[in-house]
């Protein structure tokens, strides 16, 4: 196999491998998926989503029959929609439930692309986004992460006008803290035994965590606030009404609690705004989404299109995004920290992901475990994820590499697409705002068409 996996699609590690792999898997994607609960705010859960993301990935494997190695998480393409849910509800029950009916809409539309797919066949794709088209798109959704990886490296310091970080004491330590988690993972990947390797991300986050409780006890015992970069309010919280069961064990707030009180205040003027902030979302996420899964063939050496199928997918990522956003009210999609996971690691078992599903919704319920992981420096995180959006990013421009760039068609597709993210053409029509990598998607797919209308018979693509 050109990519020479570990382990395959197929292969089940033992047990004990098998929870430490899910552990790490479940600290790649976790950062991004509660953050979306708290950039919404409105009282959402993070232990909610949490729940929801697994619940959603299963839900996911079950209908590509356990043979797409990807974990779903919260999406951030629908925060805008998530919040226009909020701003036009009646009451905070009628905005959940706005959430439940968004969600739901909006797997509507991949079940209709995915019966499309389904008798049409995915040939029209694989012309409408070659790999002049996909390369340069997949590249994109690393390289427009790498503000947020470099931020969380800062804790979203100062920053002065030419857009520089600031450098002060707490920045210092921030940055040593990312600089450590993030050459452990490169070491650990490179040099590391062939189980080492399997891990890098766990002895990574677990060597910044380190770094930065060593930094937080000294700011504690000489009382100097730039040095306490860990905060342990997830922790004190926990046992601010005393120790008791609630400590250790609690129920997610799961959204269709609340979500089924506000049926009295919905009505059809807010649906069809609901409609109207999910539904073009949808389509955008379904572009993002075949990006995701041509990306993620090309590292397990396998078209998941044809097997198990873009149907398939589609109908998992949609369904599995409905059943997120009922438990979680966060509508879920492949995320691509999963996949530069399973790129570093070679590590595509399915049982693996399905492992890490199981393991999120079994910790949503508990607290400490909760509190742990939401006590993890942003640097921590922000060193891991430079690897992760890197390795994205890197797919992409190897999917490049296969692109006769001589043939101008491509070279100016390829520009296009790329100028065009990186400089951010993001646009916002009425409620529906269209992300810089959909833009940067539908101007590709538009120059690619026009272009190679034109180009001369066997040429190469």
């Amino acid at each position: 196999m050109a990519n020479k996996l570990v382990y395959g699609i197929k292969d089940k590690p033992r047990f004990s491998q098998l929870i430490v792999f899910a552990f790490q898997q479940l600290l790649a994607i976790m950062a991004a998926t509660i953050a979306v609960p708290v950039l919404v705010g409105n009282g959402m859960s993070i232990s909610a989503a949490l729940f929801g993301a697994g619940v959603g990935t299963i839900v996911y494997q079950l209908f590509t029959k356990f043979r797409s190695p990807v974990f779903l998480g919260s999406s951030f393409a629908f925060i805008p929609s998530m919040s226009a849910a909020f701003a036009g509800a009646v009451s905070m029950s009628c905005g959940y439930l706005g959430l439940l009916v968004g969600a739901l809409l909006a797997g509507l539309v991949y079940v209709i692309i995915a019966a499309v797919v389904k008798f049409v066949g995915v040939n029209w794709i694989n012309k409408l986004m070659p790999a002049a088209v996909i390369g340069p798109t997949v590249a994109l959704i690393g390289l427009s992460l790498a503000s947020s990886a470099i931020k969380d490296v800062f804790s979203y310091g100062p920053q002065n006008d030419r857009g520089a970080f600031i450098m002060s004491g707490s920045l210092w330590v921030s940055l040593v803290c990312a600089l450590v988690t993030l050459l452990v993972v490169i070491l650990c990947s490179t040099y590391g035994s062939k189980r080492v390797k399997l891990i890098p991300f766990i002895f990574g986050v677990l060597s910044g965590y380190a770094t930065a409780l060593i930094f937080t006890g000294i700011g504690y015992a000489a009382d100097v606030d730039a040095l306490k970069i860990i905060d342990f309010a997830p922790f004190t919280s926990l046992v601010s009404d005393g120790v008791s069961l609630k400590t250790f064990v609690a129920v997610p707030e799961f959204t269709f609690i609340e979500g089924f009180k506000g049926v009295k205040d919905f009505d059809l003027s807010y649906l069809a705004s609901i409609a109207v902030a999910y539904v073009p979302v949808a389509f955008v996420v379904f572009a993002e989404h075949i990006a995701d899964h041509k990306n993620l063939s090309s590292i397990i050496d396998a078209n998941l299109l044809e097997d198990p199928g873009l149907h398939r997918t589609l109908l998992g990522d949609g369904v599995g995004s409905f059943f997120g956003a009922f438990f979680g009210g966060c509508p879920n999609t492949t995320y691509g920290e999963s996949v530069g996971c399973v790129a570093i690691t070679r590590n595509a078992s399915v049982a693996t992901i399905t492992t890490t599903a199981i393991f999120a919704i079994l910790i949503s319920f508990v607290s400490p475990f909760i509190a742990f992981l939401d006590s993890i420096p942003g640097c921590v995180m922000g060193g891991v994820c430079i690897t992760l959006y890197g390795f994205i990013a890197v797919s992409g421009l190897k999917m490049i590499q296969k692109v006769n760039l001589d043939d101008n068609a491509n070279l100016f597709t390829v520009s296009v697409i790329l100028i065009c993210g990186i400089g951010g053409m993001a646009m916002a029509i009425g409620k529906v705002t269209i992300t810089a990598i959909a833009c940067a998607l539908i101007f590709g797919i538009v120059v690619n068409i026009l272009l190679n209308k034109f180009k001369k018979p066997g040429a190469n693509e």
